[in-house]
This record gives structure tokens, sequence and C-alpha cells, in this order.
């Protein structure tokens, strides 16, 4: 089968061909038809994400499609089912095989592409925003990067609690997206100083960040006492150091949040959140914003496009034609 693999970390990755899969004891071998791609894939390659597999290994970490074979001791799905599923890796292949148990049969009602592109993305910033953070309706959310994959899910989604939502994001174009997406006030990444704009808004209750360096410093500066931070990533490239120190005067929190990585050790927490991010979808509240899908031939070129910042909301690449 044809899989998009890093041979060598450091290097880009290239499709190849590859031995298929079968599904083990509790598995389920997917027929992939989508996969969305998502910054930590553009990591792995020069093993800078946290979870980097050894080498070699297939990038994609979320896809949808079809339940082909079921391993020993598994019920469900059953073969035909519809399901999207996050495996952290193996997603840009003809097939993979995954725990039955992480595969999430997709409502009837949304495509492959929709289906591949909202896990990751509604799912941190929904659990990032009400498990972590505990935004209120009525307070002020920050979200830096708001045109990106995860950053415009929390735009829509701070907005569906209730929040006042100022998007950060760079350019005119990535600004209208944020704005469409539900945000009360956009402001241009590139601003002489954000803090001041930020400040003249009356501050922030909550900071989205999946950005850091320069973006987290003037947020960190505007905000309101008992603010809390969610440190999501740095796509600026620039790990922002806190000075503990400041934290105190106005008793704010910074706090690390890793989606995957409560599939490890707190999967109800990925389980509740899905299942109510769902059923948002069905009620017509989310609106999953995919700017590029790509055939699998040029998956390269999606890494590209997050790598030089040219895509909004999520890049999918169709394995497989619907």
């Amino acid at each position: 089968m044809r899989a998009f693999q890093v041979s060598k970390i450091g290097e880009p990755a290239e499709l190849s061909q590859v031995t298929a899969p079968n599904a083990a004891c509790g598995e389920v071998l997917v027929k992939i038809s989508t996969c969305g791609l998502n910054f930590a894939d553009l990591l792995m390659q020069t093993g800078q994400y946290q979870d980097t597999p050894p080498a070699p290994f297939t990038l994609g970490m979320e896809i949808a499609g079809t339940v082909e074979a079921i391993g020993e001791g598994v019920t469900s799905p059953a073969i035909g089912t519809r399901v999207a599923v996050f495996g952290g890796q193996g997603g840009l292949a003809d097939y993979g095989t995954y725990d039955a148990r992480t595969a999430i049969e997709i409502p009837d009602k949304m495509s492959m592409t929709d289906a591949a592109a909202f896990q990751i993305a509604y799912g941190t910033s929904h659990v990032a925003l009400g498990y972590r953070a505990n935004l209120q309706a009525g307070e002020t959310l920050l979200v830096l990067g708001a045109a990106g994959g995860v950053g415009l899910t929390a735009v829509e989604i701070g907005k569906l609690m209730g929040a006042t939502v100022i998007a950060v994001a760079r350019g005119a174009d990535k600004l209208e997206v944020a704005g469409k997406a539900g945000a009360d006030h956009v402001i241009d990444a590139g601003v002489e100083d954000l803090r001041a704009e930020l400040k003249a808004l009356g501050g922030v209750d909550v900071v989205y960040d999946p950005v850091g360096g320069d973006l987290f410093k003037a947020a960190f500066r505007a905000c309101k006492p008992e603010a809390r931070i969610l440190s999501i990533g740095f796509a600026s490239g620039e790990v922002p150091k806190v000075m503990t120190n400041h934290l105190l005067v106005k008793n704010i929190t910074v706090m690390g949040f890793y989606w995957g990585g409560y599939m490890k050790f707190k999967p109800e927490v990925i389980a509740h959140s899905l299942r109510e991010l769902f059923a948002w979808y069905e009620a017509g509240k989310l609106h999953p914003h995919v700017s590029h899908v790509l055939p699998f031939e040029q998956a390269a070129g999606g890494i590209e496009l997050l790598r030089t910042r040219k895509s909004t909301g999520k890049v999918v690449i169709e394995v497989a034609a619907e």
C-alpha cells in the first residue's frame, strides 16, 4: 500500500510502498479516506514533537475512513462503519490499524473531509477552554493564531460558550476568516503594540496560545487578575519564558495543554468532549473550516502549506475519493 513515510528524522517524508497491516486482537483495520494535517506532522519530520515516534514511521495523526476488517474480540464498530480515529501517526496511508475503542462512528451528515478535520482541532479547544481553563460566559477570551487549525476552533467554541472573543492573526484575509467564525474583535498580529490594543478592550481573562514568542509576552501583560493562560503550542518557534514572580502580582495561572496526552492518562475526558462536539455538529452549531483539500500525491504540498502558514483552518489530504 502507499504510505507517506519519514525514513530518517530531519529529512522530508516521501510517498513509499509498504506492506499493508492486518487487524490484531482488539483492533480494527480502516480503509482510510481522508487525513487531517496538523502542525505536529511538520514537527515530527525534524524530531521536534514531544511524541515523535522512531523512524521509519508514517505521518498523519487523525483520519476518517471505513472499517474494512476487525480483529479478534472486537464487536464494535462493525465492518462497513464510517469512523474517525486519532492514532497519533500512520494516517497518511491507504490502510491503518487502530484500537477499536478509539474508532468513533461518524454522524451520517458529516463528510469524510469534515471528520478528518474535526477531532484534534475541536477537541483541543473544547477540552482546553472548558475542562482546563473553565472559561465562563461573559469572560474575555484572547485567541492567538486565530486563523490556524486549532485557533479557529477556539474562536468558534469560545463564542458558543458565551465569551467575548478577541482574535489575533496576521493579515486581512486571516482576520476575515476569524471574524466569520464569531470573533467580536480582530487584531493584526503585526500591530505595533498588541498589549495596548488588548488593554484598550479591557484586558483578557483567558489566553489561548498556540504561537508562543512575542505574542505570548504581550498577552501576558494584558491579563486581568486571575487570568488563565493556555500554552497550546509554539508555532512561532520560540518557547516563552515565564517570570514566576510576575504571576504573583495578578494571581495569573499558566497551564500547559496537550490534547493527545489525555488519551493516555484520562481518556474519558476526550470521549465526553467528542460526544458533545459531535452533538454540536449535528445541531449545526459547528462549521469546520477546511482551506485546502489535496490528493494523496500532494501530501508534501500540504505539509508545506502548514510550514509557510498559507492555510487557514485545516488542510485535509484525500487518500481515497469518497
